[in-house]
């Protein structure tokens, strides 16, 4: 127990020290802050045909908490999902593996780890909703229960198991990051989905570990019996609205808990704890030889009786090339695509062939706001180590110190990156092009460059790829959803193209401008 209790305590401060940490927890302040829009606010957070709740307790709470744990569910498995492998590049997990902790133990202080993070973030939008019900509040009393009942019973159990299926995930899947992405946002949608199906006799909360159709099934069943509607969708989510509508004032007081729903938060808790425990005996202990397959060690042997074989031959210098000096560019350029293309397995470039050949055939539409912000995603592991892969594998002292890093190699990265993209958006640009349609076209060419620089930026700036990540899986849901003001690749239409061009523009330059300025002080301090 002690030993677990070591664990456990460091590496959540490990975690929480981080630049990457404070960089998240800036982040989850502005989402907390937004998750209670102004009444003269162009969004909402919570759309009713027709109503608007009143600032109360009860409405501040409930909502703020469910957004905490619906965007927390999303975008959290991304924030702890390599506890483990932090522990592998860093090799303490050779020392963690020779002490008596079991790899239950382990495994089980991984989950709190991952929780305890969580639990940080949404504390803090708890103490943001509390604030926010100051400044918001239309004259209704502050009511504590109405804030910390639905944390607890909504955000903990489902945080708990969003740790739980992290740690899961990096036991079976250890070196296949972009297919953990692509199960659990799966399993996220068939969770979503199936929150929406009536199942006879049983209420839907059950099957819901986010609590959401708990809070929409009470207030529209509150407007239908209060004001006789028959509203039969509640929109939960950044809804963004550009006409200003006349809403009628509805009090929501909360919900009403039933024992069935509160035992299904158990069993959710329940089921974290049964998986971690499987994946306990399928858990290698950072001990990488067994995974070899007999094959691949037979092969060894061989090759190294080959070795030992041979006789020494004398070196000579007569058939080796003449060395060229080139400090051009290109060289740079033609070696980071080649690492771009042969990063990860050969079966995502199947996907992304699959997903590349769509857009040929699929509607204009559907082809720029779903089907190229899903094959850009799909890269997502390539871009977020597009600048960091130096310090991962400890090459930075020679790159930092070559001759002229910031003119030769940071160009050509970002060169890399932004072709890589073009390419993969090249079915979607000669649509564009066959229709004559060049703001399109120019949309996705600087939405390209937006994204890369976005990757060097925030790699170069945290020193690590999960910064990344996260912010390009947000930016990927909210142009899958047609939010206006984040779509980077104006798959929505806007009021004026001039002034989205310029605002995309303008981040484009500050992002290139933070990158060289922060990569030159790293070179010159190393």
């Amino acid at each position: 127990m002690q030993y677990s209790f070591t664990l456990l305590k460091a590496d959540y401060l490990q975690r929480t020290r981080s630049y990457f940490f404070l960089i998240t927890l800036a982040i989850t302040v502005y989402a907390a802050y937004s998750f209670v829009p102004p009444n003269t606010a162009s969004y909402t957070t919570l759309s009713v045909p027709g109503y608007r709740g009143a600032y109360n307790s009860a409405w501040v709470g409930y909502v703020s908490a469910t957004m905490t744990t619906v965007m927390l569910s999303l975008y959290g498995f991304l924030l702890v999902n390599s506890g483990i492998k932090k522990d592998i590049d860093t090799e303490v997990g050779l020392i963690i593996a020779t002490t008596p902790v079991s790899n239950f133990k382990y495994l089980l202080t991984k989950l709190f780890s991952n929780f305890l993070v969580l639990l940080t973030i949404a504390g803090i939008t708890f103490a943001v909703s509390m604030v926010m019900f100051l400044l918001r509040g239309s004259g209704y009393p502050f009511i504590f229960a109405d804030f910390i009942i639905p944390y607890i019973v909504f955000a903990l159990p489902a945080l708990f198991l969003v740790s739980g299926l992290a740690v899961v995930a990096e036991v079976f899947l250890s070196k296949r990051t972009i297919l953990q992405f692509i199960i659990y946002f799966f399993i996220c949608g068939a969770v979503m989905a199936n929150i929406n199906i009536p199942k006879p006799g049983i209420p839907t909360a059950v099957f819901d570990p986010f609590g959401l159709s708990l809070v929409t099934g009470s207030i529209k069943n509150q407007i239908n019996t209060q004001f006789h509607e028959h509203i039969d969708q509640v929109s939960f989510g950044f809804i963004f609205s550009s006409h200003h509508k006349t809403f009628r004032t509805v009090v929501w007081n909360g919900v009403n808990w039933t024992s069935i729903f509160i035992f299904s938060r158990l069993i959710w808790i329940a089921l974290s704890l049964a998986l971690v425990y499987l994946s306990s005996f399928f858990f290698h202990r950072f001990d990488f030889n067994q995974s070899i397959s007999k094959k691949k060690k037979a092969l060894a042997d061989n090759r190294q009786t080959e070795i030992i074989d041979l006789k020494p031959a004398p070196i000579s210098k007569g058939p080796l090339p003449a060395i060229v000096t080139d400090y051009g560019i290109l060289p740079f350029i033609k070696t980071e695509l080649l690492l771009l293309v042969r990063k990860g397995s050969k079966w995502f470039w199947l996907v992304s062939a699959v997903v590349w050949v769509a857009m040929l055939f699929a509607p204009l539409d559907i082809a720029h706001a779903y089907l190229l912000p899903v094959i850009w995603f799909l890269q997502v592991t390539r871009l977020s180590e597009l600048v960091t892969k130096e310090q991962t594998y400890r090459l930075h002292y020679f790159t930092y110190s070559s001759y002229k890093p910031l003119l030769r190699m940071l160009p050509a990265q970002i060169l890399a990156g932004v072709a890589l993209m073009v390419v993969l958006a090249l079915p979607l640009i000669g649509r564009y092009l066959l229709v004559f349609n060049t703001f399109a076209v120019i949309n996705i060419f600087c939405g390209a460059v937006f994204i890369v620089l976005l990757a060097v930026c925030l790699g170069i700036v945290s020193g690590g790829k999960k910064l990344f990540e996260v912010v390009f899986f947000m930016l990927t849901y909210a142009v899958t959803q047609k939010i206006r003001a984040i779509d980077y690749l104006g798959a929505t239409p806007h009021e004026s193209h001039t002034g989205y061009i310029s605002v995309l523009l303008a981040l484009i330059l500050s992002f290139g401008l933070i990158s060289f300025f922060v990569r030159n002080y790293q070179a010159r301090h190393l």
